[in-house]
């Protein structure tokens, strides 16, 4: 039988650190925009629609 080393995770590099949080948060900032871009088209639909059902 062979025993496998587990390898330990280095800790990152303040550098290395700050460059991961940053496309962290710019992820996160896309999500939002796109969430948000999304939310505002299914409000004017729904407002569309709701103006061409009452004005029948």
């Amino acid at each position: 039988m062979l025993i496998k080393e587990i390898a330990t995770i280095k800790p990152l590099t303040p550098e290395k650190a700050r460059i991961n949080a940053l496309k962290t948060q710019k992820d996160n900032a896309n999500k939002a925009l796109k969430a948000e871009r999304d939310r505002q088209k299914i409000a004017k639909a729904q407002k569309n629609l709701n103006t061409a059902l009452h004005t029948q």
